[in-house]
């Protein structure tokens, strides 16, 4: 199988036609000035060392130098190998809380900072599973949807903040219900969501959504961020400094505070695990150690080829091909013209 890394390259292709009609007027132009200059007999004993065969060969290196360059700029690669890969895993939707209140600072950095670290670092370590996004503060959003292209899922990562949903609140309800219609029921495989919030400010029915998942089978996990006792939630200024902690409207500190009876709820209906965040561990990681001794199913079949790049035969050839271009002369050959026993019949063709 054969294919083109860079296949927009090869429009310059049409430089060879051009070439060869460009030749053609030019030598038409040579033969109407040397009738102009003098008779032909004339002309070829002024120019009797000219040979129209080496042109045309010097010609013909140049045309075929330039299309092999072409050719290896495209990149021509071949597959040497095809095989049938199947994917086996679990399907994930994590579930993060984007509200205001996941900037306190109880958990280090901040709760919103540590969720998405080991978030990252969850990606990092899949292998085979797919993994999903899903944003919430008032309203969920798919932030991107299941996929097994953990670069992109990282860049879009990286992306999320306090201001990535503009509706307050904590819906925790409406964010697993997002993933419910997330997942493909058409594939046999596990599916999972991981709650990551503080639980506080809880818009709807979280526990009737979570029920409903757990009746399709899916996994509820749940990892509280923050602390009970509370924290304050700090307000920046443009240039990213702290300015002041969010207020209520008697002008006190509010304290956000972690609501783990709702989440170690929804974790029992699920069949999954409450975690409580820290500092220094990693809840995630504990999450997909208990996933990995799951029984994988498959999800999909894809068939990868390798290719070898096979541009630099191309353009050796093409160097070559210039090589002999230049060092050729257009003056014929001394002892093949003495040798030569059609030069009678050939005149100064050679």
């Amino acid at each position: 199988m054969i294919r083109f890394a860079h296949p927009e390259y090869l429009y310059w292709l049409a430089l060879v036609p051009l070439m060869i009609f460009f030749y053609l007027f030019v030598g038409r132009k040579r033969s109407a000035a040397k009738e102009k200059f003098s008779s032909t007999e004339m002309f070829g004993r002024l120019a009797s060392d000219s040979s129209g065969a080496k042109r045309v060969t010097k010609f013909l290196l140049l045309l075929f130098a330039v299309a092999f360059l072409v050719v290896g700029l495209a990149n021509p690669q071949i597959g040497t190998r095809l095989e049938e890969v199947k994917q086996e895993g679990v399907d994930i939707f994590i579930a993060l809380d984007v509200s205001l209140s996941m900037k306190a600072e109880d958990v280090k950095p901040n709760r919103l900072a540590k969720a998405k670290h080991e978030i990252g670092n969850l990606i990092n370590r899949l292998g085979g599973d797919r993994i999903g996004l899903i944003i919430f503060s008032g309203e969920s959003y798919v932030q991107f949807p299941l996929t097994t292209d953990y670069s992109a899922a990282n860049l879009f990562l990286d992306v999320v903040d306090v201001e990535s949903v503009p509706i307050p609140g904590t819906a925790i309800g409406a964010a697993v219900q997002k993933a419910m219609k997330s997942f493909n029921w058409n594939e046999p495989t596990q599916k999972v969501v991981v709650i990551i919030t503080d639980g506080e400010n809880n818009e709807g029915d979280a526990v009737a959504q979570s029920e409903e998942a757990a009746k399709k089978g899916v996994l509820l996990y749940t990892i509280g961020m923050g602390s009970t006792a509370g924290a304050p939630i700090p307000i920046y200024d443009a240039n990213g400094r702290q300015a002041d902690f969010k207020r209520d409207r008697a002008g006190n500190v509010v304290l956000t505070k972690l609501d783990e009876a709702t989440l170690e709820r929804i974790a029992a209906l699920g069949n999954g695990k409450y975690y409580r965040a820290t500092s220094t561990q990693d809840e995630l990681d504990a999450i997909y150690k208990n996933l990995n001794a799951l029984q994988k199913r498959e999800f999909g079949a894809k068939q990868f080829t390798d290719y070898e790049d096979q541009f630099q035969y191309f353009i050796a050839v093409a160097f070559l091909l210039l090589l002999a271009e230049v060092t050729l002369s257009d003056k014929k050959i001394a002892w093949l013209a003495k040798i030569n026993p059609f030069m009678s019949i050939a005149g100064n063709d050679q």
